[in-house]
C-alpha cells in the first residue's frame, strides 16, 4: 500500500486543496524485498489534466484544472527556501495598540546584526519600547525614518541571515509569502523603481515630490538628497539648492529634532508650521475628546495644610536615605489611599456598555506628569499597602522613567484615579477631566500662605492648599463627593489621624 500527498494552491491563495489517495495493487504478488524509492516524475498541463505517475509502480490518478503552484512532501507541508532574507516586522506591542512612532533607529543599512541588539525605538500610545532583533545578520534595507507612523505587522527592515535562521514556513504561510511579492511587485511599479534611502524618501515627501520623478545620480540610479534638492529647485519649490531641510540625513537617522519653529528664510518673514501630534499627545486627543462627552461634576475645597508643611519639614530633618527627596505629594496620596478605603465608590471604574460599576480592590493612584513627550499619567500601585516611603521611593522612579520616556505599558496602565499636581507649576486650582474609564480625578493647587480670622477677630497666616474634585456624575453624586472630600482633608489637617489608622 501506498500513499501520495500533494498540496494545490490556486488563486486567490486562501484556497488550499489536498488530495489523498490510497492505491492498491493490480494484482496480489508476494512481497518483495525493500527497493529504494525512486524519485516521482510529474507531468503539468496548465489548462488541463496533471497526471502523477510512479515508475514500476501499479497507481495512477489524474486531476483536472489548473495549477499554479504545487508542493510535493511526505510531510503536511513543504519548507520553502526564502533566500535568508527575513523581514522584521512591527510586534503587537501591547493590548489594543495597532501602531507606533518611529522614535529613532540603533542602526543603519548595512550593518552587522547581533542576536537581540536593540533595532529602533518605538512609542505608542502607552508607552516607549526597544525593537530587538531575533537574528543574527546583516541589515539589508530600512523602511521608514523617525517620526514616521507604523502599524503593527508592517515590516520595518530587511535583514539577511544564515540560512539555518530562516524561519520554516507552514501552509498558512505559503499565501502570505505570495501577497508579500505581489504587494512589492505592485510598490516597485508604482514608485518607478527608484532606490533612495528612507531620509532621501522623507525629504522628497516634505517638498511634495514623488521620488519616481526623480533622476537619480548615485550609484546605480540612486536617488540622493542633493537630487531631491536639485529637483526642488527646478520645479520652484525652493529657490536656492543650498537651503537644506529642518533635520539633515544624519539626524533624521538618529531621530533628533532641530529647531522645527525657526524658519529658513531671512529674518523678518514668519510661516505657519504645522506640527504633528505623536505618542503621548496623540493619546490625550483621543481619551479627553471621550471624556468631554462624560457630564462631570466639579467639588472645590480649601485644606489647611500647616500640619502638613511640618510633618514634611521633619521627615526632611531625620532623613537618612541620601537620593531621597520628600516632598508633599506622597503624604497626599497615603491621606487620598486612606480616605478611598472608606468610600470605594470613588475607586471605581465604570462601564457604560453593560451599566456596570467596578469596584477596585486596590488603589492605584495615578499621577500626571508633563514631559518633553506630552501629559503621561503612570501609577502607583497598590497605595493601600505601602509606606510613605515606599510611595516616595516609586513616585521618584516613575518621575525619572517619564522624563527619559522609558515608562513601560504596566506604569501605565490599570490606574483607578488620578491626580494633577498643577501647583507644582502654580496656579490655584484647576478644573480636571476624569482619566477614563477611571470616574474621578482630583488638581491640587499650590500651597500659599493666606491670612484667615480667629473666633475673635484675630488675624494670624494659615498654609491654605485648594483642590478641586472633577466626578464623572454618571455614576458619583454631589453628596458622596464632598463626603470623600472631607474624610481626605481631615487626614490632611491632622495627620495624626493618619498615622492612627495607617496599617
Amino acid at each position: 500500500m501506498m500513499i501520495g500527498r500533494l498540496i494545490f494552491q490556486r488563486r486567490p491563495l486562501t484556497s488550499v486543496r489536498r488530495y489523498l489517495y490510497q492505491c492498491t495493487p493490480l494484482a496480489q504478488s508476494p512481497p518483495s524485498p525493500a527497493v529504494k524509492p525512486e524519485p516521482l516524475s510529474l507531468g503539468f498541463s496548465p489548462f488541463s489534466t496533471i497526471s502523477f505517475q510512479r515508475r514500476n509502480s501499479s497507481f495512477n490518478f489524474n486531476i483536472p484544472g489548473a495549477v499554479d503552484r504545487c508542493c510535493f512532501s511526505s510531510q503536511a507541508v513543504a519548507d520553502i527556501s526564502t533566500g535568508g532574507v527575513v523581514d522584521v516586522p512591527l510586534a503587537q506591542t501591547g493590548e489594543g495598540i495597532a501602531e507606533c512612532e518611529l522614535l529613532k533607529w540603533f542602526v543603519r543599512e548595512g550593518d552587522e546584526v547581533e542576536e537581540f541588539q536593540q533595532l529602533c525605538e518605538v512609542q505608542s500610545d502607552k508607552a516607549t519600547i526597544e525593537i530587538t532583533s531575533r537574528y543574527k545578520g546583516k541589515v539589508a534595507q530600512i523602511f521608514y525614518v523617525p517620526g514616521d507612523i507604523v502599524k503593527v505587522g508592517e515590516t520595518l527592515l530587511k535583514m539577511v541571515v544564515q540560512e539555518n535562521q530562516v524561519p520554516t514556513m507552514t501552509s498558512n504561510n505559503l499565501a502570505g509569502i505570495s501577497m508579500r511579492a505581489e504587494d512589492s511587485k505592485m510598490n516597485k511599479d508604482s514608485t518607478g523603481g527608484g532606490l533612495s534611502t528612507p531620509a532621501v524618501r522623507n525629504l522628497a515627501k516634505q517638498y511634495g515630490v514623488s521620488i519616481s520623478e526623480i533622476q537619480g545620480s548615485g550609484k546605480d540610479g540612486r536617488v540622493l538628497k542633493e537630487d531631491v534638492l536639485k529637483y526642488a529647485v527646478q520645479k520652484g519649490i525652493v529657490k536656492d539648492a543650498s537651503i537644506t531641510t529642518s533635520s539633515s540625513v544624519e539626524e533624521q537617522f538618529q531621530g533628533e529634532e532641530s529647531h522645527p519653529y525657526l524658519s529658513a528664510e531671512a529674518p523678518g518673514h514668519y510661516d505657519d508650521v504645522k506640527v504633528p501630534l505623536r505618542g503621548f499627545q496623540r493619546t490625550m486627543v483621543k481619551t479627553m475628546s471621550m471624556a468631554a462627552k462624560v457630564p462631570h461634576f466639579h467639588y472645590v475645597e480649601e485644606i489647611n495644610c500647616d500640619s502638613l508643611v511640618g510633618l514634611k519639614t521633619s521627615f526632611e530633618t531625620n532623613n537618612t536615605e541620601p537620593g531621597v527627596k520628600y516632598t508633599f505629594l506622597p503624604l497626599l496620596i497615603k491621606a487620598l489611599s486612606m480616605a478611598l478605603s472608606k468610600y470605594p465608590m470613588i475607586n471605581s471604574c465604570f462601564n457604560e456598555e453593560s451599566l456596570e460599576v467596578v469596584l477596585k480592590g486596590s488603589h492605584n493612584i495615578g499621577i500626571a506628569m508633563a514631559t518633553p513627550y506630552g501629559l503621561v499619567v503612570p501609577n502607583i500601585k497598590n497605595v493601600q499597602s505601602l509606606s510613605i516611603f515606599e510611595i516616595t521611593k516609586e513616585l521618584s522612579r516613575l518621575q525619572q522613567l517619564a522624563l527619559d520616556n522609558k515608562l513601560s505599558p504596566v506604569d501605565i496602565s490599570g490606574g483607578t484615579i488620578s491626580l494633577s499636581n498643577i501647583g507644582a507649576i502654580g496656579g490655584k486650582y484647576g478644573a480636571p477631566i476624569i482619566n477614563l474609564p477611571e470616574v474621578a480625578i482630583i488638581a491640587i493647587g499650590r500651597i500659599q500662605k493666606v491670612p484667615q480670622f480667629d473666633d475673635e477677630g484675630n488675624v494670624y497666616p494659615v498654609s491654605i492648599m485648594t483642590v478641586n474634585i472633577g466626578a464623572d456624575h454618571r455614576v458619583l453624586d454631589g453628596a458622596t463627593v464632598a463626603r470623600f472630600c472631607n474624610e481626605w482633608k481631615q487626614y490632611i489637617e491632622k495627620p495624626e489621624l493618619l498615622m492612627l489608622h495607617m496599617k
